[in-house]
C-alpha cells in the first residue's frame, strides 16, 4: 500500500507498509521512578512490533506535537498554558496523578498530534494506528486519571473545524468511562460518544456520553463479546460517522491492576477485529489508539497494546 509522500508534498511521508502506525520515541516521558503509570510500554510496544515483523523502525510516521491553538479546540487556553509551560495548579496535578514536567508535557503534545494525523491518514486510506492515545479523562478544564489533555477530543476538533469531517464517532472500550471525552462534547451533536466500561471502576462520578454500557465485574470473553457485537449496531442508530476514533485500552483484561472485566489475550483480540470489522465492512474509515493498561509486567502489558496494531493490519 502506497502513502505519504516527502516533506515538500502535500502529505507527509511516502512509504511501502501494511499499516500507518504513528509512534514517537517520546511518547515515553519521564516521570518518578516506582510509578504505576506503566510509562515504559510505550517503548517497549514499538520494539516489539518490529522484532514481530510488522514493520521496520523507519517505517513508523512520527508526529509533530499539537499546537496551542488546536489544543484549545477542546480545553480552556488556561489550563493549556499550564500544560504547555509544564506549570499546572497543584490540585490538577493530583487529579492527574503525576507530575507535569516539560517531558511529560510534550508528550501529551505529540500523542495528540499523532492521533490527529491517525485521524487524516484514516479519512485517506481507511485505517491507522497510533502506539499512544486514548486519554479519555482529561475534560475540558483539566486533566485527571492519567490523562494530561484528550488527545481523541483535539484530533476530532480540529478535524469538524477544518472541514475534513463532518460528524465523528469515538468508540471507546478502555475499562474506564470516558468521562473527559463526555464533558467535552457534552453540546456538540457534531461527535457521537459511546463508552462500554467497568461500571464500578474509576471514576467514580461518570459524566454521561450519548451511549454508555456499565458493566459488571468478571463478565469474561463471552458476554462482554456479546456486549461489543450488540453496542456496534446500536452505535450506527446515531449516525454514520465520518470518521471513527476506536480507544482500544487493554485494562479489561484480567491480569491488568485497575480492570476488573477478566477478559483474556484472546478476547481482545475478537473485541478489536469485532470493531474494526464492523465499520471497515461499511466503509467507515478508523483510527485506534491505545488506551489504557496496568500490569506490573510491562513487558506483558505491552504485548498486549500490539494486538490492536496486529489486528489493524489484516484490514489494511
Amino acid at each position: 500500500m502506497v502513502f505519504w509522500a516527502c516533506p515538500l508534498s502535500h502529505k507527509p511521508y511516502l512509504r511501502i507498509m501494511s499499516l500507518a502506525i504513528l509512534h514517537h520515541l517520546d511518547f515515553q516521558a519521564v516521570i518518578a521512578d516506582g510509578h504505576r503509570f506503566p510509562m515504559g510500554k510505550y517503548g517497549l510496544i514499538a520494539r516489539f512490533l518490529i522484532e514481530d515483523g510488522l514493520l521496520a523502525p523507519e517505517d513508523f510516521i512520527v508526529p509533530d506535537p499539537i499546537e496551542f491553538d488546536q489544543a484549545c479546540y477542546a480545553h480552556w487556553a488556561d489550563y493549556v498554558g499550564q500544560v504547555f509551560h509544564a506549570n499546572l495548579d497543584p490540585a490538577i496535578t493530583k487529579d492527574i496523578g503525576f507530575a507535569v514536567n516539560e517531558s511529560v508535557a510534550m508528550r501529551a503534545r505529540l500523542s495528540s498530534g499523532a492521533t490527529l494525523l491517525a485521524g487524516k491518514i484514516a479519512l485517506d486510506i481507511g485505517i491507522a494506528t497510533s502506539t499512544a492515545g486514548g486519554s479519555h479523562h482529561a475534560r475540558r478544564s483539566q486533566g485527571a486519571g492519567f490523562c494530561v489533555i484528550n488527545d481523541v477530543a483535539i484530533a476530532a476538533k480540529n478535524l469538524i473545524a477544518s472541514g475534513d469531517a463532518k460528524h465523528i464517532m469515538i468508540f471507546d472500550c478502555d475499562v474506564h468511562q470516558g468521562d473527559g471525552t463526555a464533558d467535552i462534547f457534552k453540546s456538540d451533536a457534531s461527535v457521537t460518544t459511546i463508552s462500554i466500561h467497568n461500571e464500578k471502576n474509576y471514576p467514580t462520578r461518570k459524566i454521561a456520553s450519548d451511549l454508555d454500557i456499565g458493566l459488571e465485574d468478571n463478565l469474561g470473553d463471552a458476554a462482554y463479546l456479546e456486549i461489543i457485537d450488540a453496542t456496534l449496531h446500536r452505535a450506527l442508530e446515531y449516525t454514520k460517522p465520518d470518521l471513527v476514533f476506536y480507544n482500544a485500552g487493554v485494562d479489561p483484561h484480567h491480569k491488568d491492576r485497575l480492570g476488573r472485566l477478566s477478559l483474556s489475550d484472546d478476547g481482545l483480540r475478537l473485541r478489536d477485529r469485532a470493531v474494526i470489522k464492523h465499520f471497515r465492512e461499511r466503509n467507515i474509515p478508523i483510527a485506534a489508539v491505545q488506551g489504557g493498561g496496568y500490569s506490573y509486567d510491562v513487558e506483558e502489558l505491552a504485548r498486549r497494546h500490539t494486538i490492536i496494531h496486529h489486528v489493524a493490519a489484516e484490514f489494511a
